[in-house]
């Protein structure tokens, strides 16, 4: 037999370098297909992402850190503006007062909006379209005209409430007084985002399996059974989502005082809440460097008040 010609040195180096260029070329387009091009279609976002939240937040960070002085201008302090928030008296009373609207009002809205979507889902409502279009209706009304409606109809002189009170002779509410105003700001939270709530809780019901219902009804669970046994425990991970939703949302709680205070200015305070209140330092005030760092406060409180939900949830699962 004839023996094989060995390769030359410069043909076996070509060939190695066409091989490996052959290589780099295939890793290329794959890294560009799998990962490469999904990060150039989030380019778009992460550009607007970072242009108008993570530079106005690093820019409210970094104007906390100094205080305007008299003499000398605009002076670093660290976090003497910090230490101030936590010792400032009207920054907790904003705090208190959302924080009784988060552990009273928030219960009351997620239970209404899980009762309306379990009644939904059993299909014991009659046109159930129409009914979750009524409940989510309020929702896709703005929050400004909401409180503006529900505004009218807190009016003591001219309310729907107060004519009805004066047709029938009943005491006049006091919606707008200091005993009634965190009760009607809850009402007004409560009317606007549980059909929200209940839209979130709706689709997590229609995402469990019907062979589970089957199961159920086999073992004889029938009607609140079903419900307690198969449906909540299912949609819990839902249910804390739109929690974690309330819970930050109440206490960020800034356009429904913020607009009603013009019908109650002696109950509504520039300190009712704390982010009304980190609002009138900066637009009232001019005090920008001490309002940034109570938004910040506000945010720690914020984080807390989620992660210890959070962990006390996370906890009883694992139970």
């Amino acid at each position: 037999m004839q023996k094989q010609q060995p390769l030359e040195p410069g043909r076996t180096a070509l060939a190695v370098s066409r091989l490996e260029q052959s290589r780099l070329l295939v890793r290329w387009h794959l890294w560009r297909r799998h990962v490469g091009l999904p990060y150039i279609m989030l380019l778009p976002f992460l550009l607007l992402f970072c242009l108008f939240f993570i530079l106005p937040l690093g820019y409210a960070l970094w104007i906390s850190l100094f205080a305007d002085r008299l003499v000398g201008g605009s002076v670093f302090v660290g976090g003497q503006n910090y230490l101030q928030a936590l010792h400032d008296s009207s920054f907790w009373d904003g705090v208190r007062h959302t924080m009784l609207l988060l552990l009273v009002q928030v219960p009351v809205m997620l239970g209404l909006a899980l009762i309306f979507a379990l009644l939904i889902d059993s299909g014991v409502a009659w046109f159930r379209t129409l009914f979750r279009l009524g409940f989510f209706l309020p929702y896709a009304i703005p929050t400004v005209v909401s409180v503006l409606l529900w505004g009218y109809l807190y009016g003591p002189s001219f309310g729907l409430f107060a004519q009805l009170a004066s047709v029938f002779h009943f005491p006049v509410p006091g919606f707008l007084t200091e005993a009634g105003m965190l009760p009607a700001i809850g009402n007004i939270v409560t009317w606007q985002y549980t059909g929200y709530n209940m839209i979130v809780m709706y689709a997590a019901l229609q995402a469990i399996p019907q062979e589970l219902y089957e199961a159920g009804q086999v073992d004889g669970a029938t009607g609140w059974n079903v419900a307690l046994h198969i449906k909540i425990p299912l949609i819990a991970p839902a249910i804390v989502l739109t929690c974690i939703f309330s819970i930050i949302g109440t206490l960020q709680l800034f356009t429904e005082p913020r607009i009603i205070r013009d019908l109650a200015t002696n109950v509504i305070q520039d300190h009712y809440t704390p982010n009304l209140y980190a609002y009138y330092l900066a637009f009232t005030n001019q005090q920008y460097n001490y309002s940034a760092a109570v938004s910040f406060a506000l945010g720690a409180v914020v984080f807390v008040c989620s992660y210890i939900f959070m962990f006390a949830t996370n906890r009883r699962r694992l139970r």
